[in-house]
């Protein structure tokens, strides 16, 4: 099988790599068309279609590296592994088609071609550059599509290529820090005007309480870090027996504006969960709803600017007599 089996287990053990981050990577399948260099065709009309699978390891919003391996689809003649680095431009657009380039190392292996008389090595190494686009989908599915050249020695030749790719995305690509919890609000306390009397009125205080939680990218998951929040709208609500509570949910402006839309939808609704399973207010008192990324409060150009997008914010007000 040649060297078949010693790329497989290398894309296994990138593989095992990845899933131990559990943190920001995919895994692929591919297609690709190649036009090999004259003197390295492998058959007469120096063309080739591949099939392949690739992982891949996000290092920032716009930055990954991943390991493709690739067989001449339908013959035996040739594989190729690839190690590539991508950068996606033109961050701001995450919602539709996003342009990106390629740039890695690609290795040949020919030691299996039954028609195949070469006059150099059986593998063959060059470097390969490309452009496509790309685009994200729900349920983490990312759909590329590029074209690439490669060149190496005189006897490696050059080629140009074509390849799609459909990715599973798994994790968070947020490269921004956990944000730290946010502060309960303190009592908002206003006074209300007393008349011109001679006895004093009973002071009138409005007491707001506030609620914000913030989430990772693509996640609804609610953090342990705003129990504290949770606590305090809750014990508001009990208290007040007669005030309900909305909870809006927003995301950043990476990904699909219907996707985007549900996932500000569960996120909400994963906070009214909270506070009916863990603190007992009854589920009629809350009500939940998304408005996906229609309304940021910071710029989506930054990581600390999406970070605090990602968010679901309630607010309940009530007034307290105070006699003295």
């Amino acid at each position: 099988m040649k060297s078949i089996n010693g790329l497989l287990g290398a894309m296994t053990l990138v593989l095992a790599g990845a899933a131990t981050a559990a943190d920001d990577w995919y895994v692929g399948v591919t297609a690709g068309h190649y036009d090999l260099d004259g003197e390295r065709a492998i058959v007469e009309d120096h063309n080739s279609v591949t099939a392949g699978v690739q992982v891949g390891k996000y290092l920032s919003d716009t930055l990954a590296v991943e390991l493709g391996y690739g067989a001449n689809a339908g013959h035996d003649d040739f594989d190729v592994l690839s190690l590539n680095g991508l950068l996606w431009l033109n961050n701001n657009d995450a919602t539709n088609w996003r342009p990106y380039v390629l740039f890695g190392l690609n290795q040949y292996d020919f030691q299996d071609a039954s028609n195949l008389v070469l006059d150099h090595d059986d593998r063959s190494t060059q470097i390969m550059v490309g452009v496509g686009m790309g685009t994200q989908f729900s349920h983490g599915l990312e759909f590329r599509a590029d074209v690439r050249g490669m060149a190496g020695h005189d006897e490696d030749g050059e080629d140009v290529g074509v390849q799609f790719s459909l990715n599973k995305v798994f994790g968070s690509k947020s490269a921004a820090p956990a944000p730290a919890p946010a502060p309960v609000a303190e009592p908002v306390v206003a006074q209300a005007i007393a008349e011109p009397e001679v006895e004093a009125e009973p002071e009138v205080r409005t007491i707001t309480v506030r609620l914000n939680v913030e989430f990772e990218f693509n996640n609804d998951t609610v953090l342990a870090v705003y129990g504290d929040q949770l606590e305090a709208i809750a014990a508001a609500m009990k208290a007040q027996d007669d005030i309900d509570l909305v909870l809006e949910g927003h995301s950043d402006s990476r990904g699909a504006d219907q996707y985007n839309m549900s996932l500000s939808d569960r996120r909400a609704k994963a906070v009214k969960a909270k506070l009916v399973e863990d603190y007992g207010i009854p589920a009629a008192r809350i009500s939940a709803v998304g408005y996906g990324e229609t309304k940021p409060i910071a710029t989506n150009e930054t990581d600390e600017g999406r970070a605090r997008n990602r968010r679901v914010v309630g607010e309940m007000s009530f007034s307290e007599v105070y006699n003295f």
